[in-house]
């Protein structure tokens, strides 16, 4: 489990980066061979025609995105659009890390993990069905 490190200022979108990176190389094998070509970025916000497209009523009302086609729908033929991408936001992830006084290690894999599941395909409500059973 990746657990943050000690920050005596907010971590950086540098910082977060880094534990971003750790979290995906700590993903289990069977996992981590379907995101070998997954951009994860860091932002501070969302941009805002993603807070309009998601019809957000705040900029931290969202702490991570996936962009792009899921596995499930992939065909061999598709031409790529672009990369896959995972969206992680910093000032929403902080806000809610100091909110909830959870470590913000392990609040960062689990959002991660979370849009990964996008990636395979997975809607919220499966991953919630499946976080619970965990």
């Amino acid at each position: 489990m990746t657990r943050s490190p000690r920050f005596s200022v907010p971590p950086s979108l540098a910082d977060l980066d880094e534990m971003a990176r750790a979290a995906l190389a700590s993903l289990p094998a069977e996992l981590a061979t379907h995101c070998t070509d997954l951009v994860v970025q860091i932002e501070e916000f969302p941009d805002p025609e993603v807070q309009e497209a998601m019809g957000l009523e705040s900029p931290f009302d969202l702490l991570g995105l996936y962009h792009g086609v899921s596995l499930d729908q992939k065909s061999l033929g598709d031409l790529p659009l672009g990369p896959d991408m995972v969206f992680l936001y910093r000032s929403p992830l902080l806000d809610y890390w100091i909110e909830t006084g959870e470590d913000l290690g392990r609040l960062l894999r689990h959002v991660l993990i979370h849009e990964i599941g996008h990636h395979f395909g997975f809607s919220d409500e499966e991953m919630a069905t499946i976080e619970a059973r965990a």
